[in-house]
């Protein structure tokens, strides 16, 4: 079956089968992402201890994902003009997209390597970080920005991909850059004196194979929408619609980031026993987080294809669908973190009080994961409708400022963990009914109807 034949099969045919049959794939990438993220926490902790285990997770990794989390928002816009485009079967523009995007990919890899270096410390200052945590996390933030520009022009190149419906390349890179970063870690962290240094660059080799996969495959591409380095610039017009979109998406997260930011540094004032257990925990709520963002991704694609082609009818059952297996999934993953506890946190420690503080932390949220779905999948329907102002704001208010407000009413002078991390379910069940309501009342699909074999 050609690769159009491919595509085209997202606007036609049995709709569950084929949001299925794409989403797959991207909950298969979704966990060797998080085992990609997650070796350097397991080797590190393993290898170097309690504190390296902070330096590498935790505040670390939130302090990276206010840049990647940046980029990663503004290349959303790419995918949804790409998929639009190519829904449309608009294949001069899709082209265009594709080589814009590529250079927005390059660009913002070097904006990111410059802004990481200069502010790394400033960043972990800020938020606290403990004194024996601080210069191996300023080692490993410094390194990991060395590859800026392999994760953005990865992550870049998986959205190329997703949009164009093809859903099992980016999942190939994905498995290659993970095997490699898996056996480095083990090399790197284990049997040599770099410590941390080594996870770094481990991630940084690792980004660089998904990279070279991702260029190599776009070259492959049907010769009307294949890249090419001689058409690699920018185009005016498709920047101007990729940033309309991509930027509240990439200000969201940042603002997102910040008020993680803000939470880390309360977590920071417990201790680094509580910093490793948050750091250790956070490993277990990515699991969760990286699957239902699968749903997002998927409803984003299958919605912009589809409503680039007119086909309301179908953006509705799909969103539907969306939301039925994302409820089922967070259901199954909570109950067996639940049912795990203190079993999935040895991945990372073996001390009994950075185990004992990851389970109750566990405890408190892992029941309300179920809250953070019409979020996730609701604002990647939102985008592949081309609408992300109003969620932005709407993400903004419930997300960011409730929770600032949260932290600086709630837990008061003597401040408990629960006290502090109630802060994430209460922000999630106002923020999902906001979306919902604006969904379901704001006219963000049209009501012309065109069905094709739905």
């Amino acid at each position: 079956m050609s690769q159009k034949e491919k595509v085209n099969a997202i606007t036609e045919g049995n709709i569950s089968k084929q949001l299925l049959l794409f989403f797959f794939p991207i909950l298969f990438g979704t966990f060797f992402q998080q085992l990609y993220n997650t070796v350097d926490a397991i080797v590190v902790g393993q290898f170097l201890g309690s504190a390296a285990l902070a330096a590498v997770g935790g505040g670390t990794s939130t302090a990276i994902n206010l840049l990647i989390g940046f980029f990663t928002g503004l290349s959303s816009g790419a995918t949804v003009i790409i998929s639009q485009y190519y829904g449309a079967k608009n294949y001069s523009d899709t082209k265009k997209a594709i080589h814009t995007a590529i250079m927005i990919a390059i660009f913002g890899g070097i904006a990111i390597l410059a802004i990481g270096l200069i502010f790394t410390r400033p960043l972990l200052l800020i938020i606290g970080t403990p004194e024996d945590v601080l210069p191996p996390a300023e080692s490993y933030m410094r390194i990991y920005f060395i590859g800026s520009v392999f994760n953005t022009i990865y992550n870049m190149g998986a959205g190329i991909f997703r949009a164009l419906g093809d859903s099992k390349k980016p999942l190939y890179f994905l498995i290659a850059s993970c095997m490699v970063n898996i056996v480095l870690d083990v090399v790197l962290v284990g049997f040599t004196p770099l410590g941390v240094a080594g996870a770094a660059w481990a991630t940084i080799m690792s980004q660089a194979v998904s990279a070279v996969l991702v260029i190599h495959y776009l070259k492959k591409l049907d010769d009307n929408i294949k890249f090419e380095y001689s058409e690699l610039k920018i185009d005016g017009p498709i920047l101007r619609n990729t940033l309309k979109i991509g930027l509240p998406t990439g200000i969201q997260s940042v603002l997102y980031t910040i008020s993680n930011l803000i939470i880390q540094a309360n977590v920071n004032a417990f201790g680094t026993a509580t910093a490793a257990a948050w750091a250790a925990y956070g490993k277990i709520d990515a699991i969760f987080w990286m699957s239902i963002n699968a749903f997002g991704i998927a409803a984003t694609t299958f919605v912009g294809q589809n409503y680039g082609a007119h086909l309301f009818d179908r953006v509705k059952k799909g969103v539907r669908i969306s939301m039925l297996i994302g409820s089922i999934m967070t259901v199954l993953i909570s109950a067996a973190f639940l049912a795990l506890q203190d079993y999935s946190l040895m991945l990372f420690t073996n001390d009994q009080d950075v185990l004992d503080i990851g389970v109750k932390i566990l405890l408190i949220l892992a029941p309300t994961w179920i809250t953070y779905v019409p979020i996730e999948i609701m604002s990647g329907v939102m985008r592949g409708c081309g609408k992300t102002l109003i969620p932005t704001i709407i993400t903004v208010i419930g997300i960011c400022v409730l929770r600032a407000l949260w932290l600086q009413i709630v837990p008061g002078d003597d401040p408990t963990l629960a006290s502090v991390f109630l802060c994430y379910p209460a922000s999630w069940i106002i923020t999902s009914l906001a979306i919902l309501i604006y969904y379901f009342f704001g006219d963000v699909i049209p009501k012309k109807k065109k069905v094709k074999n739905a």
